[in-house]
């Protein structure tokens, strides 16, 4: 075969040529989009965008626009569906759900899944009420007792699945049904235990902060937040010489947060105040999202769910992570548990059961996390569990049954799980995957 020369590099030696230039001339030159914003100005965003768009990185765009379409549509059916009240409602009911799905999000991005959750959330639920209400047990020893033995729980799944090798979907199917009948076996023939309204777990979804001055308070504490990470963060890119983002665009961001956060400190006052399990799920969604992006540790579930294989020669502790991340699952399934018992008030045999397993799994996958690893953020439960919530509350306003739900829901899980695969197939096809 000849090799033309001409079409090696200046410089290059005489053996390093390239042996098809015409590949050579399309080959597209990689860029940071921050450098290419600092040089175009805005004309650099469209073409950012416009680059994301074509290799299929589209990101939480999909949904935040799912979920506009989704208000609209029953605002424009009930007006009563963007109240304050209905708004705050929906706001803390989806915590719960939220809670549990943040600990899907860390499975997900190892490429594996937990079916546990749902009844593990029902045994934290059982073991407060039992240890406190029917023991005596401290509330604060009984709040603790009940989220160890969801670490337990999933700690134990994790290790049959990283030290045994029993696919993650066989054990924790086995611990779905093993932990439901434990959590029947622990609230015994009665079946339902009221808890303390004034305890503390039924504050986790009934306390208001009523002073207006929390929730704008919040509202600043994260917008000042976000700007102070974001700067002191570009000032450590410039000083290290790596590429940063343009100032101008730390200012946008910022101003839209505060837009954002301030309109929700605004709807929040005008019902019952700022609720105390908002507050909460934020600072969950801020630690984890930090664990997950800012960690070592984060790097190596991100690592696993690239590649197993790779994680394993760089020397990642690939059993130690895996019982770790099934551990966090079974901890917010465990949290998830504590706030759905505390919106009814009670523990009983129906918990953790019905659709909650579903719906938290949905959760994460609607709200952008790939089913395929690797790629996702806890923010991405926010997201999703508000999209099920928002579909939830607007039905019920206008009367629709839950088959309905059911079906509506699931047919959101599948556009999302089709737009996942095809953005895959979109990345591979421009050489990112």
């Amino acid at each position: 075969m000849s090799i033309d020369k001409t079409s090696a590099a200046p410089g290059a030696p005489e053996d390093h040529v390239v042996a098809n230039p015409e590949a050579a001339k399309a080959a597209v030159t990689v860029v940071d989009p921050r450098l290419l914003v600092r040089e175009q100005g805005f004309a650099g965003y469209l073409t950012e965008f416009k680059r994301k768009m074509k290799s299929g990185d589209l990101g939480s765009i999909p949904v935040v626009l799912g979920l506009a379409i989704i208000w609209i549509i029953f605002q424009s059916l009930n007006s009563n569906f963007l109240t304050a009240g209905n708004l705050s409602d929906m706001s803390v009911a989806m915590v719960g759900t939220g809670m549990i799905a943040v600990g899907i999000v860390f499975v997900l991005l190892l490429g594996e899944i937990d079916l546990s959750v749902g009844s593990v959330s029902g045994v934290a639920g059982a073991s407060f009420a039992v240890l406190n209400v029917t023991n005596g047990m401290n509330e604060w020893l009984a709040f603790a007792l009940s989220i160890v033995t969801g670490t337990v729980a999933g700690a134990l799944h994790g290790f049959f699945f990283a030290k045994i090798g029993v696919p993650a979907f066989a054990v924790t199917l086995a611990g779905l049904l093993f932990w439901n009948g434990f959590m029947l076996q622990v609230l015994g023939d009665n079946g339902t235990i009221n808890l303390d309204p004034d305890g503390v777990v039924a504050q986790l979804t009934s306390y208001y902060f009523s002073d207006v001055a929390a929730a704008y308070g919040l509202a600043a504490v994260v917008t000042a937040g976000y700007f102070l990470s974001s700067f002191l963060g570009n000032r450590r890119r410039e000083a290290a010489g790596v590429p940063s983002q343009p100032l101008s665009e730390t200012v946008v961001r910022t101003v839209l947060l505060a837009v954002l956060a301030f309109a929700v400190a605004i709807v929040f006052n005008q019902y019952k105040g700022l609720p105390l399990a908002v507050v909460i799920f934020i600072v969950v969604l801020l630690v984890t999202d930090f664990v997950l992006r800012r960690t070592s540790y984060g790097r190596k579930v991100f690592a696993l769910g690239g590649s197993v294989e790779a994680s394993r020669r760089a020397g990642i502790n690939v059993e130690l992570v895996r019982i770790s991340v099934f551990a966090i699952s079974g901890t917010f399934a465990a949290v998830g548990g504590l706030f759905i018992a505390s919106k009814i008030a009670a523990a009983n045999q129906g918990a953790g059961g019905g659709d909650l397993l579903m719906n938290a799994i949905a959760a994460a996958v609607i709200g952008g996390t790939s089913l395929f690893g690797g790629r996702g953020r806890t923010w991405n439960a926010l997201l999703g569990v508000l999209v099920i919530v928002s579909i939830q509350y607007g039905l019920a306003l206008e009367g629709i049954a839950s088959p309905v739900q059911y079906m509506i829901t699931g047919g959101v899980l599948l556009a999302t799980v089709v737009i996942d695969a095809v953005t895959r197939k979109t990345q591979k096809t421009a050489g990112r995957a």
